[in-house]
C-alpha cells in the first residue's frame, strides 16, 4: 500500500516564535531592549543615533552597542540623563554599560 510522505508544514517566523518558548523569550528580550532605546532616543544627538544600537539586558543592567569612540565618549556624558529618563518611564534599569564595536560593520 502506498503511503505518501507528509511534507513539513511551512510556518512563518512569528508562528515559529509562538511555538517555541525559548524563541519567544528571546524575541521578548529584543523587543524590550529596542523599547528602551526608543525611550531615550530623543536625548541622543540626531547625528549620533545611527551609532547607537540596543544591546542585551541582564537583570537591571542594559548594554548599549556603540560604533565609534567619539559616540562612546559623548554617551558617557549623557549616561545620567539617559538613566533618569529610563527610571522616569518606569524601567528598572540601574546601570547602562557601553560596548564599543570597533571594526564591525554597521547595519
Amino acid at each position: 500500500m502506498y503511503s505518501p510522505q507528509r511534507q513539513p508544514r511551512a510556518v512563518t517566523f512569528n508562528q515559529a516564535i509562538e511555538n517555541s518558548p525559548s524563541l519567544a523569550r528571546l524575541a521578548g528580550m529584543v523587543r524590550e531592549s529596542n523599547d528602551l532605546l526608543k525611550s531615550i532616543e530623543l536625548l541622543l544627538p540626531a547625528t549620533m543615533r545611527a551609532s547607537v544600537k540596543a544591546g542585551p539586558i541582564e537583570g537591571e543592567t542594559w548594554c548599549l552597542l556603540i560604533s565609534s569612540n567619539a559616540a562612546a565618549a559623548k554617551l558617557r556624558q549623557l549616561l545620567p540623563a539617559l538613566q533618569a529618563r529610563l527610571l522616569a518611564n518606569g524601567h528598572k534599569i540601574t546601570t547602562i554599560r557601553l560596548k564599543l564595536l570597533i571594526g564591525q560593520p554597521q547595519r
